[in-house]
This record gives structure tokens, C-alpha cells and sequence, in this order.
């Protein structure tokens, strides 16, 4: 038998996850944010360049793709 968690469990979890998954967003940001700065200094593009913010914007949808579901 599962026994259910109480209400205010439930709320405090889910805004736990919400706010958790906030934070996220925002550091992806300033990640993708930092890493487009640091690549444009010089002026030009290298191949390392790309393939750091390609892969940074990746896992910054792949984040997004995360939202976590209400329980209530």
C-alpha cells in the first residue's frame, strides 16, 4: 500500500521542483550568455566556438523540455 503525502508535502515538493527548474533556466542563460561574450571577443568564430555554444543551447532545451508537471 502507497500512502499518499500530505498536502503541504506535496505543495512544498512541488514548488521545490518549480523553483528548482527556475534557477535552471537562469543559469543556462547566463551560461549560453557567457560562453557567446567569451566566443565573440576575438572577432571570429573557431570551430571549438560552435560546438560549445551548440552544445550549451542543447541541453538548454533539453532543460526546458524538463518542466515539471503540477501535482495539484
Amino acid at each position: 500500500m502507497i500512502r499518499q503525502p500530505s498536502p503541504e508535502l506535496a505543495t512544498f515538493l512541488s514548488r521545490l521542483r518549480s523553483g528548482i527548474w527556475i534557477f535552471g533556466i537562469s543559469s543556462w542563460l547566463f551560461g549560453i550568455t557567457d560562453r557567446s561574450i567569451a566566443a565573440l571577443m576575438d572577432g571570429y568564430l573557431s570551430a571549438l566556438d560552435i560546438a560549445q555554444l551548440f552544445t550549451a543551447s542543447f541541453f538548454f532545451v533539453g532543460w526546458l523540455f524538463l518542466k515539471p508537471a503540477k501535482l495539484f
